[in-house]
Formats: structure tokens, sequence, C-alpha cells
């Protein structure tokens, strides 16, 4: 049988054993490659990890347990096939407990072993496929492995999945992790920003339409959800969705079916929708701006993306990492980040998260004419101004909403007339009223004040 590149290793040390293991193993069109002790296994250069090892767990000197442990101890992750020739329960739960992926028993069926040996090659190869799909996702801290814990979870099923997080926090690569790891992979990924859509574009670039549907619909065109049938649908900015074509999405997930804009012929469709947003959809179902049930339908499975203020120990990487890009891109080379530059990156809040790391990333790379990155201090501390003035504009509001009310107080409530409360602050009435709406001071408050 020709060799498929698949490496095994076997470690026993029971020479007839040994190469009966390794015959086999090479009989099923695998690469062998045998030792005698685990202190050869260890001494031996290994270029490459083996899609499996079968262990013998009674080995003189380091035995099979020992060995297990000092691979793990340097983070080797081989999937292990333990065999004993006095197996018994506790020694098959110390095996296990060591991080066994299969325990046999000698002598064993040929054929038993081989189906082992396969479910450990699977089950590397699950693994390696499992670290590519978050390659695109730059970062080590305990945050991001959590949403990498929970996508690995979420990721096999068909379950509806809700990213929470700011904008800028990388939410459309954890949809593409989600969709890469599932059944669906082969499949379309569709992608669509619910806020960069006009409103009376949005139904039928999601739904489609028929040729005639209305003035200027020259030809049927197939919207996104069509599009990813059989695959993923990633609706960025869920919460931006129009609150009249709500009970058509809540359709979509509930009934599998829904109908191109002029059609009145229902289409089935086999989609899994993962939704983002960076709104408190909560709070807009208080202020019915959201639904309740679409709103139960979506957050089925939520995962919350981390801002990068709290992953900050990633910062150092994303740098290397864009820096890279951006180097690569425009030709040139920049090799050093000095460590004051470096130390303001980590420090500053990066309100525009991991966007806004890229976009600086890039200005410095474009700006910097040496294999030094300089990143002007001045730069910073306008995006940090720039920052502090967004929050003091809120403060501004609720400084303006305080002192409305306290005017309508003084007149107990009343509004126009010479002794109003527009005349008071300055005001035509109508713009006292519009700002009243704007920021929430509705009629039943302002009766507050006449009693």
């Amino acid at each position: 049988m020709s060799d498929t590149g698949i490496q095994v290793y076997v470690v026993d040390d029971d020479i007839s054993a040994r190469e009966a293991v390794a015959r086999l193993i090479r009989s099923a069109g695998f690469t062998a490659k045998t030792f005698v002790s685990g202190e050869e296994f260890l001494a031996a250069a290994q270029s490459k990890i083996p899609a499996c090892l079968i262990l013998d767990v009674n080995l003189p000197g380091l035995n099979g347990l020992d060995l297990q442990q000092e691979l793990a101890e340097l983070n080797a992750e081989i999937p292990i096939i333990f065999v004993s020739g006095h197996g018994d329960i506790p020694m098959t739960v110390r095996a296990v407990k060591a991080g066994a992926v299969n325990f046999l028993t000698k002598p064993f069926d040929d054929e038993e072993l081989l189906q082992a040996v396969r479910g450990c090659i699977q089950f590397r190869s699950d693994e390696l496929r499992s670290e590519s799909e978050f390659k695109d996702i730059v970062g080590n801290s305990s945050a991001i492995r959590k949403v990498f814990e929970h996508v690995s979870v979420v990721a096999p099923t068909d379950s509806t999945v809700l990213l929470h997080g700011e904008t800028g926090t990388g939410k459309e690569l954890i949809a593409r992790a989600i969709h890469n790891l599932s059944a669906r992979r082969d499949r379309a990924f569709v992608p669509m920003n619910c806020a960069a859509i006009p409103s009376g574009l949005l139904e039928t670039e999601l739904f489609g339409h028929e040729r005639g549907a209305f003035t200027g619909a020259v030809a049927q065109k197939i919207g996104r959800l069509e599009l990813s049938n059989l695959g993923s649908l990633f609706l960025d900015e869920i919460g931006d969705i129009a609150l009249e074509l709500q009970p058509k999405l809540l359709r979509v997930l509930q009934e599998r079916e829904f109908e191109r804009l002029g059609s009145t012929r229902s289409k089935k469709v086999d989609v899994r929708v993962i939704a983002a947003t960076h709104r408190d959809l909560e709070q807009m179902i208080l202020d019915n701006q959201f639904r309740s049930d679409l709103y139960y339908r979506l957050n089925v499975f939520p995962i919350r993306v981390p801002t990068l203020r709290e992953r900050r120990e990633d910062i150092p990487l994303l740098v290397q990492h864009f820096v890279q890009q951006a180097t690569r891109r425009m030709r040139k080379v920049i090799d050093v980040v000095p460590e004051e530059t470096m130390e303001a990156l980590i420090r500053y809040e990066w309100p525009g998260n991991i966007r806004e790391l890229e976009n600086v990333i890039e200005r410095a790379v474009i700006l910097s004419s040496c294999p030094v990155l300089r990143v002007s201090p001045q730069d910073l501390r306008t995006r940090v101004a720039t920052a502090h003035n967004a929050d003091r504009a809120q403060t501004m509001e609720e400084v303006e909403r305080s002192h409305i009310l306290k005017a309508l107080k003084e007149t107990r409530g009343t509004v126009s007339g010479p002794s109003g409360a527009a005349s008071r602050l300055g005001l035509n009435r109508s713009t006292l009223y519009f700002r009243m709406k704007k920021l929430g001071i509705v009629r039943s408050v302002q009766s507050n004040f006449e009693h």
C-alpha cells in the first residue's frame, strides 16, 4: 500500500511486539518509526510531530505514564494509544487521566489497533484544523482564549449565534471561525452589514426581488439569504435592521422559509445565522426598537467579544502582525519597535479597538523612513483627546437635560409665554420641544412640575 506520509511512532521494549505493530502500521499505508525505550524516544531529534504515538505503559526506566508527563511538560501534544500486558481498571484510569486517546490490553486484535490509530489520526487532524481556523485571530490572552473555547463548542452545531462587542473588536473574524469549524465550511459564508445598507434597500438585499417588483427592478435579484443556502449568513450590526423587517427575519429563523420581494411563493432555505451587534438589544426592546421574540431567537448562544482594553497582553502580538502586513504590502523593512513605543501603545485606551490599532500601525509604517517603527506620541494624545471629547459630549447632553429640567421646574412645566421655560433658556418654543424630545423629556415628566 502506498505511503500516505502520516507518521505513527511505536515505543515498546518487546522487539517482537514492536516490530509486529510497525508492520501492521505500514500495511495500512502509514509510516512507522520505532523506539525501544522512552529515553530513546526523547533523545531522538523529532522534526515532525507524529499523528499518533503507540506507547507501552510498562517500559523499563522511564515508563509510559512518565514519558507522557515529560511530553506534556514539553507542550508536545501527541495523541497517545497506551498499551499494556497487565491492563487493569486503575491503570486504565491513570492512562486516560494522563491524556490517552485510547487504551488497549495485549494481546489485541489487529483491526482493533488500526481502528484506534485511525481515531488518533482523526483527532490530530481535527485539532490541527481547529488551530488553523483561528490563525487570523491574533492573540493568546485569557479573554480571547475564552472566546475560542465558546466557538469550538458551538461551531459543530447548527445553533444561531449572537456576537456582542464594541465596534472594531473583530466580530466578523469570529463569525468566520464559527463557519470554518462547522459542517458547512465547504459552503458559502455570506456577510451583510445591516448598518451599511440604506433601509430602503435592505429588504431586497436580504431577501431578493422578482423582476417588476418595483420601479427599476428590471431583472430578478437573488438575496443574501438565498446565496447563503446550506452555508452561513453573517448579519453584522443586527441592531440596525428596520423594525418592519424584523418579522420577516424572525420567520426565516422559525420556519426556514422566506419570499422574495414581489413574489407570493415561499422558498425554503437551510442557513445558519450568525448575528453581531455593538448595541444593547435588551434596552432597544424596552425602547420598542427591537422585537423581543427576534432577540430570543438570535440569542441562542451569545458570545461576548472582548475589547482591546481587556486584552492588553495581546497588543505586542497584534503590533507585530500589523507591521508585517503593512511592510509586506508597502515593500518596506521595519524590524524594530522601540520599547517606549510599545509601552505607549499598550497604555492607550483604544476606543476603536483592533481596527484603530491597525490604522495607527499602517500610518506609522507609511511615515517611517527607517527600519524603526515610530508612533508619534502626539498622534496618540490627539486620539486620547478625541476619545475624551466624545465622553465630554455625552456629559454635555446630561448637563443640557438637567438645565432644561431645572427651567421646567421653575416654570411649573410651562414651555411657552414670556415666563415659560423657552423664554428663560433663550430658545423659541419649537426648538425647546425638539431638544426635550431628543433628550427624552416627555410630557409625563413635565406634568410632575405642575403639582
